[in-house]
């Protein structure tokens, strides 16, 4: 198995360094050798901050991709028609396993992004800059750089600055996630749409934004516009950051020039020279096969047209020694047990979306394969928050980019295949660090036991559901650690006494005993206590 990714891994560069400028100087520039590599930066005004921008199509680097130019334009909008000061956040919340690009920037390069947000912050007449960071590193590379520009959240300064620490999670790096955090509640979406240019931290126009995307501001105010735009493709110009993992020589993160070839950035990496498949955009995104690979550039438009996505950055290789579907529901586990809890396409679909893979996985046939493909439709567009739409496409682009295998697991069993763990998932540790994360636990149902009375699914229906016959199909996710007590108390009701929790990976499902016409097995609904 793969091990977790560090928190700054190799750094390589694709021609000339935009953001990663220096990084061959120094593991982390400070304010002083921040401003001999890139020099000083005059404050400009909001106009001419969003035309700049606009100009050089910058969009968000997190990967929901909105221009820049537009959010900026709304918060100051918003803040002149209300006349209330906006704050500005910067979002460093990387809670994805496969991730770590902004992290390399917090760490190595905190001052490029601060001088990105700080020039938002002098166009909008913003008083409060907050920095929203998920890991020990980064909170200690950009609490320092505070410190080195002499910016703190004392009451009376000119700007006042902080930096709140979110869980390593998944939806807590969402805008609306951060947004709640900011303001002193759980780093979680609140289960309602509101724009945050309109109502954000404390209810004032906020402008957030990914930690790369304002770098990425900082270094076109240096060099403007032009300059610019001779690096990468018309359409998008500049760099964009990458970070490679999955089936790779070594993890790295790559600054490269858009419009580089993608199997010539996974050759960087060592990555297999035909690789079964290349999962584009992280965990919420979408695969391409060996041959998109050799037609796509990166880019955003480029990936979207062969099937893929440029998302957050995150390019995850998987050679063919490894079952893809297994790699895959190493991730939905995973992505189920990301759940908020707070609607019931997270909390029910994707538990049940990632049941369904495993029972494709263990000979379940076509049923089981339909039945997958049922949920996976039932949970796309219904979520509160981004997490069961972007779990959705993985589990569709999953289904439809291996078909093969797809075939051979329904119609004869297995692809003869093990899962080598390429994909990397959070490491040991992990689950005592967060309340609503994987507990380590899993339910499990002695069918010799079980008499259908459907009591458990009634108590946790997030990780129990009743199959046709009225008999319960658990899901394969670990039991996460918000769920464990109605896990037990579900355990502890079982009048039959089949239910139980299992310690570490549960073993491979076993199947209920077919038993005959007129024997003791009762149909749900009657009989039970």
């Amino acid at each position: 198995m793969n091990a977790p990714l560090p928190d700054v891994p190799e750094v390589r560069v694709v021609g000339l360094p935009q953001l990663t400028q220096g990084f061959d100087l120094v593991e982390r520039l400070d304010l002083q050798m921040h401003l001999k590599v890139h020099g000083p930066l005059e404050p400009v005004t909001g106009e001419r901050l969003a035309q700049l921008a606009e100009e050089i199509s910058l969009r968000g680097r997190g990967g929901a991709g909105f221009p820049f130019g537009q959010k900026l334009r709304a918060v100051a909008k918003s803040s002149i028609r209300r006349g209330v000061r906006p704050v500005v956040v910067i979002n460093g919340s990387e809670g994805e396993p496969a991730c770590r690009k902004d992290t390399v920037l917090l760490n190595r390069a905190p001052h490029l992004i601060l001088d990105g947000a700080l020039l938002a912050a002098e166009a909008l007449g913003a008083r409060t800059l907050v920095v929203a960071v998920t890991r020990n590193s980064t909170e200690i590379s950009i609490r320092a750089a505070l410190a080195e520009r002499g910016l703190t959240d004392r009451r009376g300064a000119q700007l006042r600055a902080r930096v709140v620490r979110t869980p390593e999670r998944m939806v807590s790096g969402e805008a609306s996630a951060v947004i709640r955090a900011v303001g002193g509640g759980p780093a979680l979406p609140p289960g309602r749409r509101e724009r945050a240019s309109d109502s954000g931290v404390g209810g004032a126009p906020t402008l957030l934004s990914n930690a790369e995307t304002f770098a990425q501001l900082a270094v076109a105010a240096r060099i403007g516009s032009h300059r610019y735009g001779h690096m990468g493709l018309d359409t998008e110009p500049g760099t964009v950051m990458l970070t490679l993992s999955g089936a790779v020589a070594r993890p790295m993160v790559i600054e490269a020039p858009t419009g580089v070839p993608l199997r010539y950035i996974l050759q960087l990496a060592g990555a297999p020279p035909l690789p079964q498949g290349v999962l584009t955009g992280g965990y919420h995104g979408n695969w391409i096969d060996s041959v998109a690979v050799q037609e796509a550039v990166v880019s955003r438009e480029s990936l979207a047209s062969v099937g893929g996505s440029l998302g957050a950055g995150a390019i995850l290789p998987i050679g063919p020694e490894t079952c893809p579907l297994g790699e895959a529901l190493r991730v939905a586990n995973w992505l189920a047990a990301e759940t908020a809890g707070q609607c019931g396409p997270c909390r029910l679909g994707l538990p049940a979306a990632a049941g369904g893979l495993s029972d494709v996985l263990n000979g379940g046939g076509p049923a089981a394969l339909e039945a997958l493909r049922e949920v996976t439709q039932a949970v796309k567009g219904r979520g509160a928050c981004k997490h069961p739409d972007g779990s959705a496409r993985f589990f569709s682009s999953t289904l439809s980019a291996f078909t093969d295998d797809l075939a051979a697991h329904v119609l004869d069993g297995g692809c003869g295949r093990e899962t080598t763990g390429v994909l990397p998932l959070p490491g040991p540790g992990y689950e005592e660090a967060e309340e609503s994360i994987p507990s380590g636990e899993k339910l499990a149902v002695d069918w010799t036991l079980c008499q259908g009375h459907g009591l458990c699914a009634d108590i946790v229906p997030e990780l129990i559901r009743l199959g046709p016959d009225g008999y319960p199909a658990l899901a394969d996710a670990a039991v996460p650690m918000h769920l464990r007590g109605r896990a037990q108390r579900a355990v502890r009701r079982c009048p039959a006494l089949a239910l139980r929790i299992e310690q570490g990976p549960a073993p491979a499902p076993s199947k209920r005993p077919e038993l005959p016409p007129g024997s003791g097995r009762k149909a749900l609904g009657s009989g039970r206590s």
